[in-house]
């Protein structure tokens, strides 16, 4: 089993707290804990920086149940011996998931998302960034299909959870319908929703019936209102599910 965590929701928004201030990353976690299809938050490098991830998490915890997702920008493209120490440093912590990017190689991927699974916490399982050139094919230095390889190894070792950029719906259409034949239940997280052009409508309409989360960082937070942000969010993914 990968992991533990249940998300609440079929679809739904994962809200990134990348705001600077510690006390706004809480605010915001006050606003929108409580709205149907927020299914957890996304702790990246401001917090963890501050306060450290353990207090990052304790201090978080006081104020949702929903699951806190670590994102160490993006942890996994680390030689092989440094995954079961981070990954024991992260369930020390006590954080729900881990964002991994094991672009290392097949090794990186084997630590990576295994001593993740192994601790009890859920691997989300990515490669690919929403930017033009990222890819070789964009200008980029990483290769086309190099999500796809790090997806068909990650599943070896019991990932079903994947990220997968926002805003290219042909890109999840592809990996969407690639797995549905693979595992029972597949499910998508997408970053780049919002600013970086990705729509929640449209990428779970494109994902073949899979479970849509879609990573909402300045779309929420950023906004006058985020409560309303949030819900916005959450009803377009639903409608389009």
């Amino acid at each position: 089993m990968n992991g533990s965590v249940k998300f609440r929701a079929r679809h739904g928004i994962i809200v990134a707290l990348d705001a600077d201030a510690v006390d706004a990353c809480k605010q915001t976690i006050d606003l929108t804990t409580r709205v149907d299809g927020v299914v957890g938050y996304k702790l990246g490098m401001t917090m963890a920086l501050r306060l450290g991830l353990a207090e990052s998490v304790r201090q978080l915890r006081a104020h949702t149940d929903l699951p806190l997702l670590y994102d160490h920008q993006k942890a996994g493209p680390d030689v092989f011996d440094m995954a079961a120490k981070f990954a024991g440093l992260c369930a020390e912590a006590r954080v729900d998931g881990l964002i991994l990017f094991p672009t290392a190689g097949p090794r990186a991927v084997e630590g990576f998302v295994g001593e993740t699974i192994k601790r009890g916490m859920l691997a989300l399982v990515g490669g690919d960034l929403p930017f033009p050139d990222y890819n070789v094919s964009g200008g980029g230095y990483v290769a086309d299909d190099a999500l796809e390889r790090i997806i068909d190894k990650a599943i070896e070792f019991g990932a079903t959870h994947f990220v997968v950029p926002g805003n290219t719906p042909d890109k999840l259409r592809h990996h969407s319908a690639r797995l549905k034949s693979r595992l029972a239940a597949p499910v998508f997280v997408v970053p780049g929703i919002g600013p970086l052009g990705g729509k929640i409508g449209d990428l779970v309409a494109a994902a073949n019936g899979c479970s849509v989360y879609g990573v909402v960082g300045r779309a929420v937070y950023g906004a006058p209102d985020q409560t309303l942000a949030a819900r916005q969010l959450v009803d377009q993914a639903m409608a389009a599910g």
